[in-house]
């Protein structure tokens, strides 16, 4: 049985947690606001998310097709400071990830192997290390804090100055950092892990810069293990038709990484396992309409749905105007 929790906004203003089970039905849980203090419960009580969940379910039901229409469904996670949540990813952890990225990067290479397949074939080869041993470690970027991240039916903003902004159909991981600085998974989104592709294409240096931007998270957080194989469907809808689908596979078979050897790479690093803080881990995509020749225009709906995930993550594609940015000496 899949558990799947959910924050709504409520028709008056107020904000509670549900859980939808295996028979599609949302269920409120009592007590709580915020999947956030929903797990810090459970991380006092010593009892799993799944099992302190269980212990606060209500009778009361939530309509999910509604919640839906009314765009009342938000993030699976938020933090009340958003600078105490992270933003952050893994990328050329998938097969057949290179491809595209190789394509970006070869011109400027010179024709010789780039940088992004050297990593890649890295990650084949030592991407699933064996038990008790640390793996190579994959490429990984900063992409923001709390503050950037959009729910399901928000706009995702592209700034004026930049060159393009494309979908990365992908999962991501959801931690909390315990009292005593440990990492502990709260479960898995779906994600649209939104770049700059363009901007990336120039100059492989420049990833740093195409990362910065928002991302939308899906509204369900599948709590426990996420299936090894994961199938789904990403589109691009233009003016209510679809300009572009393609399926995109993940989870850990068709990964050249183990989730555990992406989680050791991030939190390995101190800064990264402050107690109370958020993560949010991209684990990485190998299906990009870019790759394919699509440009995007404002307007565009970015459209992701796959099992287990009962709800798919849509978002239009909006231009946003940013300002102009002065120094001045104190």
């Amino acid at each position: 049985m899949s558990l799947r929790l959910i924050q709504v906004r409520a028709a008056d203003g107020q904000r509670t947690v549900a859980a939808v089970g295996d028979d599609g039905v949302a269920r409120k849980v009592k007590g709580f606001s915020s999947t956030y203090a929903l797990a810090q419960a459970a991380l006092k009580s010593g009892a799993t998310l799944a099992a302190t969940v269980a212990a606060n379910i209500a009778d009361e039901r939530l309509d999910l097709q509604e919640l839906q229409a009314s765009k009342r469904l938000l993030a699976p996670i938020d933090h009340s400071d958003p600078a105490h949540l992270y933003l952050t990813g893994t990328g050329l952890t998938h097969l057949g990830s290179a491809e595209g990225r190789d394509k970006m990067h070869k011109a400027a290479a010179g024709g010789t192997l780039t940088d992004s397949m050297r990593m890649f074939n890295m990650g084949l080869e030592g991407g699933k290390p064996a038990a008790g041993q640390v793996g190579v470690q994959p490429e990984w970027f900063y992409k923001g804090d709390g503050s950037s991240v959009v729910g399901t039916g928000e706009a995702l903003p592209s700034p004026d100055f930049a060159l393009d902004g494309s979908e990365e159909p992908e999962i991501a991981g959801i931690y909390l950092i315990d009292a005593a600085g440990n990492p502990r998974r709260l479960g898995f989104c779906l994600a649209n892990e939104f770049s700059d592709h363009i901007t990336e294409r120039g100059n492989y240096l420049w990833l740093a810069h195409s990362k910065l931007r928002h991302a939308a998270l899906g509204a369900e957080l599948l709590v426990g293990d996420l299936p090894a194989d994961v199938r789904g469907m990403s589109r691009v809808i233009r003016d209510g038709k679809t300009l572009w689908e393609k399926p995109f596979l993940t989870g850990e078979s068709n990964m050249s990484h183990t989730i555990a050897n992406l989680e050791h790479h991030h939190f390995k690093y101190g800064l990264f396992r402050r107690p109370g803080d958020v993560h949010v881990h991209f684990y990485g995509t190998a299906t990009l309409s870019f790759s394919e020749g699509i440009q995007t225009r404002e307007g565009d709906v970015f459209e992701i749905e796959a099992p287990p995930f009962s709800l798919p993550l849509r978002n239009p594609l909006k231009r946003s105007e940013s300002p102009t940015v002065g120094v001045k000496a104190l």
